[in-house]
């Protein structure tokens, strides 16, 4: 079993190269309270030529490599990460998942309005709102996306309570 993603560790260097991404998926629900494990860091890209420079020089330093065949230690290009594509990486403090888009093309810039920004132990990151979150999981039809579709709405209620 690998390693637990050490998940502010990984926001912290994508911060430190100024990327510009949207913390989504699991993170992004715990970051707001929801109760529940999550794995590894799922975040949309800005897909501009400059974000993506300052995204292969954070990645060059979390030494990441395409999880499919780790044996070839394949790094991501820019051309990779230009496309709307998933790129499934391993790094050194475990596993990042780097989405070009969500949903059905969803892309960061398009993202921006259901995002907030928040601050993660002195480390400023964009997160998608929990209602956005939400509205996905409500589109798929997976068991595991149904399950935490309760939690998210239970952990929704609460913030809206409290």
């Amino acid at each position: 079993m690998p390693a637990p993603t050490k998940i502010a560790e990984l926001l912290g260097v994508l911060a430190r190269h100024q990327v510009d991404f949207i913390v989504v998926g699991g993170v992004a629900a715990v970051i707001q309270g929801a109760p529940i494990n999550t794995f590894d860091l799922d975040v949309v890209h800005a897909r501009t030529p400059d974000n993506i420079e300052r995204l292969l020089g954070a990645l060059r330093e979390l030494e990441a490599v395409y999880r499919v065949d780790l044996q070839r230690r394949l790094s991501p290009t820019a051309s990779h990460l230009a496309s709307t594509g998933h790129q499934l990486l391993a790094t050194n403090m475990g596993t990042l998942d780097l989405l070009g888009t969500i949903e059905e093309g969803t892309s960061y810039e398009e993202l921006l309005a259901d995002s907030e920004e928040l601050d993660l132990g002195g480390i400023p990151i964009r997160v998608i709102t929990l209602e956005r979150l939400i509205a996905i999981k409500e589109k798929l039809t997976r068991p595991k996306d149904q399950i935490m579709l309760q939690v998210l709405r239970a952990t929704f209620d609460e913030r809206r309570r409290s």
